[in-house]
């Protein structure tokens, strides 16, 4: 009887053993499976900037942030939602998880392609951190999800940090070949073409200057800008796919171009710039030119205007007596032109202005414009040519969405009249622009009529123009007046009215932005020796005066970084060229408020 009792209870033990080892084995399977996820979103704190991301809109900050030193910040506007988005390798028929922080009002991340049914999350409103999570699983042959941020239209920046997608690995492969037939195309004093072949199986390409990667590209050339002149850089090109980058391709070098002065290497190192009335009279009364005092470095003759919008036929007349009784003789007028150029100044035919529509539709009118421009200036022995064109002289038509390669002929042929006026006249002849914002810092918002249309088609319609005309430019001084608010890098409108105004147009140009909040299609920046900002000389000239101490807040934030107020510049410039202001008319009127300003600044 005893010894059945150690017996009986030899099952209990077996029973307990093989449940502990049941549960140990459990715990086992439970780790092997949570091994075998993994987290496949590529940066998903955004601290690699946008690498791995494709966004309409967005950038990355270093506040507000989650976690880590960035974050994603996306601003929708128009019929653009702000989509940020990125494709994941995944395996068919397995069950993923996909989180993510978010701050803003509408805020939606979701899974697109997943093979089942997409899924999404969204806030409603989020003034701070908050945390979005969605399951999915994916279709029996599913090897490939997109995942995705976005906002809502007219809704305002949102926020984006900490994005992860949770779930087994699918299978991708082995990294493609190494690119072949790397060659360097044109080179300018800030830029070079790259080309290279296709590989087969590649997603894309990623660009290295000197061993650094630089950019990312999915197609198989780029233009790598915002390099130095007279400098010899070393490029490379990987390619990309799911299972990473290949090879470097062979190393291609390329020396960059001398620096172009524009035809302003004998300008001063800070110029004024005016307009002179010497086509009419208004209520600043007519200023002979001997009267303009030597103060005012670059003189725009004010203005030669078309015969007709479209005819190219540029003509420019002088004040009649008649409404300018003070108006000097031709004779006398040539001399004053002379005596300014022997006193170092230079004196333009400044064409278009707010009556001057100027169109070249065909090749015909590009012609006569330069013919009729050539005439004015060797008739008055000017130095160069400023480009006011206003209004509708410029627009882009639906198809033309990428500034470096322009399509529309108005566009076109511009650049082509300008390129030939320049070769005409040498390395001397002075080129300046005076676009107003809408054409200009606008273009970082909108661009032409935009991907779905309804956009104004004049939005950043000068962009290609400058672009393609930088190492020929000699001074580009945008008209910060008459303006409507304008959104700045940081995301925020500007307004008219004090020195921010300024500092944020001006900080957009010596920093480049992206053209309709398209990372992949930066407008690279100018020079600060090429840029001087625009501003009426009293109340009376235009909306957006402000006071000389305005002036100077602004000039001290640009070139010295202090003064700056809540807007933080990009850099500092203390070779920023100047000051442009309409007009000198105007100045005079006010008692040379302006000038004596500048001046007193500039010593």
């Amino acid at each position: 009887m005893e010894r059945s009792r150690p017996l009986a209870r030899r099952p209990l033990v077996t029973l307990l053993t093989v449940a502990a080892l049941a549960a140990s084995g459990m715990t086992a399977l439970s780790s092997a499976a949570r091994a075998a996820d993994a987290d496949l979103a590529r940066n998903g704190g955004f601290e690699s900037g946008l690498d791995g991301w494709t966004c309409t809109a967005g950038t990355t900050v270093t506040s507000p942030v989650r976690s880590g030193t960035s974050a994603l910040k996306a601003t929708p506007a128009g019929a653009d939602n702000a989509r940020c988005t990125q494709t994941v390798t995944v395996k068919p028929d397995s069950q993923y998880t996909l989180t993510g922080h978010v701050r803003g009002t509408y805020v939606h991340l979701g899974a697109s392609g997943t093979g089942t049914t997409d899924v999404s999350a969204w806030a409603q409103s989020a003034p701070d951190w908050q945390r979005l999570t969605t399951t999915f699983r994916t279709g029996p042959s599913t090897t490939r999800v997109t995942i995705y941020t976005h906002g809502w239209y007219g809704t305002g920046a949102y926020h984006a940090d900490d994005i992860s997608l949770t779930g087994p690995r699918g299978e991708t492969g082995q990294p493609p070949a190494p690119p072949a037939g790397l060659t360097a195309g044109s080179v300018t004093s800030s830029s070079v073409a790259l080309s290279w072949s296709p590989v087969p199986g590649a997603t894309g390409y990623a660009v290295y200057r000197d061993g650094t990667k630089v950019r990312t590209v999915t197609g198989t050339s780029t233009t790598v800008t915002g390099l130095a002149p007279s400098t010899a850089y070393a490029f490379q090109v990987a390619a990309v796919n799911d299972a990473g980058e290949s090879a470097r391709s062979a190393t291609v070098t390329a020396t960059t171009a001398g620096q172009p002065d524009g035809g302003g290497a004998d300008l001063p190192a800070h110029a004024l710039v005016g307009y002179l009335h010497a086509s009419f009279a208004n209520g600043s009364g007519y200023t002979r030119l001997a009267d303009v005092p030597d103060s005012w470095d670059v003189i725009d003759l004010a203005f030669g205007e078309p015969t007709s919008v479209t005819s190219g036929d540029i003509r420019f007349e002088r004040c009649p007596v008649t409404e300018c009784p003070n108006v000097e003789s031709d004779a006398e007028f040539k001399a004053a032109i002379e005596a300014k150029q022997a006193a170092g100044k230079k004196v333009l035919i400044s064409i278009g202005g707010q009556n001057g529509q100027v169109q070249l539709t065909t090749t015909a009118a590009r012609d006569t414009f330069v013919s009729s421009v050539s005439a004015i200036i060797d008739e008055y022995g000017l130095d160069g040519l400023d480009i006011d064109f206003e209004g509708h002289s410029l627009s882009l038509n639906a198809d033309d969405t990428d500034f470096k390669n322009p399509r529309t002929p108005v566009i076109v042929n511009l650049i082509s009249a300008l390129k030939t006026l320049k070769a005409r006249y040498g390395d001397d002849f002075v080129l300046t622009m005076a676009p107003e914002t809408f054409f200009v810092q606008l273009g970082y918002q909108y661009y032409g009529t935009g991907k779905w249309g309804g956009q104004d088609p004049r939005a950043g319609a000068y962009l290609p123009v400058i672009h393609a005309l930088r190492d020929d430019l000699t001074l580009l001084h945008v008209q910060d007046y008459n303006s409507g608010p304008i959104m700045g890098l940081d995301d925020q409108h500007h307004a008219m009215g004090g020195a921010d105004f300024h500092i944020a147009m001006t900080d957009m140009l010596l920093t480049g932005f992206p053209v309709a909040g398209d990372a992949g299609n930066v407008f690279p920046p100018l020079r600060p020796d090429q840029v001087a900002i625009g501003m009426p000389a009293s109340t009376n000239a235009g909306n957006g005066y402000v006071s000389p101490a305005e002036v100077n807040k602004a000039l001290n934030c640009l070139t010295e970084k202090t003064d700056c107020g809540s807007y933080a510049t990009h850099g500092t410039w203390p070779a920023l060229r100047g000051l442009m202001t309409w007009s000198i008319n105007w100045d005079r009127y006010s008692n040379w408020e302006f000038q004596k300003n500048f001046d007193a600044y500039f010593g």
